[in-house]
């Protein structure tokens, strides 16, 4: 199965260059000092990372042509929202540690920073994998066909990734303190190197970022099989994320009914990948119906959350381990 793509080597280079270049302006400029993200702060750098990320598709609607451009927005649509599962994992991480609101920033940052890293290596098996046996196509759908089912009848509640074999067994080993040291992640005790609260917390974010990534990924590659894209719209998806939970970290719990639009999502794009052998779905008819699933859920959960009507709401997120 050939992939194409519309990017040459410069063009990957570029983009890349271009990420390290916000990022480093983030971290170095604007959020140098450890504060706590104000609503309005976050909603402003949510604005910026939604706009470049249009910005981007239209330059792919322009060089590439409309369908790869509905592709990439496509795919953005899908990882944008399928992401919002870390979100609920954030708050439930950042409580269970007790990391103070003004270092969450610099939590979610480095996480972030991992994640593009992990999500490349992931991309790229995927991509070859696809491109070398046709028949891993079958086995991406029936996986996302299965969790999207999985999310629907599970009613664990909130993922609790602190309590995984791999976190309990990297504290096990890993000398630790209990106290935080600013925006430290490692301090000297005596003679020895400890890891603070704080890179508990960051190893935590990578753990999820990883076991969300395993469903997210191979849904893109139901819409496009370009890598550049399936890459793009990720990166623009994850750098926003830190912004949409300061922004929504307070009120994250009212939308209980978006499992079931995120599970559809996921059923949907499987299925389209188990068919797509035989039945073509245009890539503005997977957007729209991405666009309805998702936005339809929200609007379930908020009428659901009005006073007098939270009585029985399933918990929001699915199983993390």
């Amino acid at each position: 199965m050939p992939l194409e793509t519309i990017a040459s080597p410069l063009a990957w280079v570029g983009f890349v260059a271009f990420v390290l270049v916000m990022l480093a302006l983030d971290l170095g400029v604007f959020h140098r000092k450890a504060h706590a993200v104000t609503v309005r702060e976050a909603l402003g750098w949510s604005a910026v990372w939604v706009a470049l990320a249009l910005v981007f598709g239209a330059g792919i609607w322009v060089l590439a042509g409309p369908e790869r451009g509905l592709e990439y927005l496509t795919g953005y649509v899908i990882e944008k929202a399928l992401s919002v599962d870390n979100l609920f994992v954030f708050v439930t991480v950042f409580g269970a540690l007790a990391v103070p609101r003004a270092l969450q920033h610099r939590v979610l940052f480095w996480g972030v920073l991992g994640a593009l890293v992990m999500r490349a290596g992931m991309i790229a098996a995927g991509a070859a994998l696809i491109a070398r046996f046709h028949w891993i196509f079958y086995v991406f759908g029936g996986f996302l066909v299965l969790t999207g089912l999985k999310m629907v009848v599970t009613r664990d509640g909130a993922a609790h990734p602190e309590q995984s074999r791999l976190f309990r067994s990297i504290a096990r080993v890993l000398p630790t303190t209990s106290q935080f040291h600013g925006q430290h992640f490692f301090v000297r005790e005596g003679a020895r190197t400890v890891a603070t609260p704080l890179f508990l917390a960051l190893v935590l974010v990578e753990i999820t970022d990883v076991v969300f990534a395993v469903d997210s990924i191979p849904a893109i590659f139901a819409v496009t099989r370009d890598p550049f894209i399936v890459f793009t719209s990720n990166v623009f998806a994850i750098l926003g994320l830190r912004s949409l939970y300061f922004l929504l970290a307070d009120v994250v719990d009212r939308f209980v009914h978006l499992r079931y639009g995120l599970a559809a999502v996921l059923v949907f794009v499987g299925g389209k990948m188990l068919v797509a052998e035989w039945v073509k779905v245009p890539v503005v008819v997977s957007l729209g119906v991405v666009a309805l699933l998702i936005g339809g859920s929200i609007v379930v959960s908020l009428v659901a959350d009005r006073p007098g009507r939270r009585a029985g709401a399933l918990p929001p997120a699915r199983e993390g381990d």
